[in-house]
């Protein structure tokens, strides 16, 4: 059984040059309050999207895949099973997003995340009993780091640059069921924070 990481919630703080190293990621405190409730909304962002409009999903990928860096120190390997979705209002796409957990558990505990076809992952999230979720973490991503490299091309690839530029802002959060973890990444569309949504 992998041991559950621990994890940390992104705080709210002061930006002020003097607040950070030169480079380093800006806290979450220096986004507007649009952006931070969507970073940091609880429960199915499916159906937080679905009060703007009709959603549907597009699975773009689905197989096993060498994990980036950042995926294999959060479940303790180097290769998992990869899904990775578009989520659209009314046709127009507004959130890239990629789920992973180990190939053990695809054969466990999430296989049933192979099956799910064009319904979002929220099925298997929110509605199975004795799944647990670590805190979310919000972040913009690198510009040279393998997330916002492959989503630029991925947006690119599926004619997606013509709505608007691909997502740079993102949330990420490990679920648990039977002491085996899922990672989920979601990269949110510009135009999609500013959307009003209950707080």
């Amino acid at each position: 059984m992998l041991p559950r990481p621990a994890s940390s919630v992104s705080r709210s703080h002061r930006c002020t040059p003097s607040s950070r190293p030169l480079g380093q990621r800006p806290p979450l405190g220096c986004v507007s309050a649009s952006l931070r409730r969507w970073l940091q909304a609880p429960g199915s962002l499916t159906a937080r999207l679905r009060a703007h409009g009709s959603v549907t999903l597009q699975v773009t990928y689905q197989g096993r895949q060498a994990l980036w860096p950042q995926e294999r120190e959060a479940l303790g390997t180097s290769e998992g099973h990869v899904r990775e979705v578009v989520l659209r209002i009314d046709g127009r796409p507004a959130v890239w997003a990629r789920s992973v957990t180990p190939l053990s558990a695809a054969k466990g505990p999430w296989q049933a995340m192979k099956g799910l076809g064009t319904r979002p992952l929220a099925e298997l999230l929110f509605t199975r009993r004795h799944v647990q979720r670590d805190p979310l973490v919000g972040e913009r991503l690198p510009r040279h780091s393998p997330e916002r490299e492959h989503i630029v091309r991925e947006w690119q690839r599926l004619g997606m640059a013509e709505s608007g530029p691909a997502p740079v802002w993102c949330r990420r959060s490990v679920f648990w069921r039977r002491g085996q973890p899922l990672q989920v990444l979601e990269g949110f569309a510009p135009w999609v924070p500013p959307l009003m949504t209950p707080r």
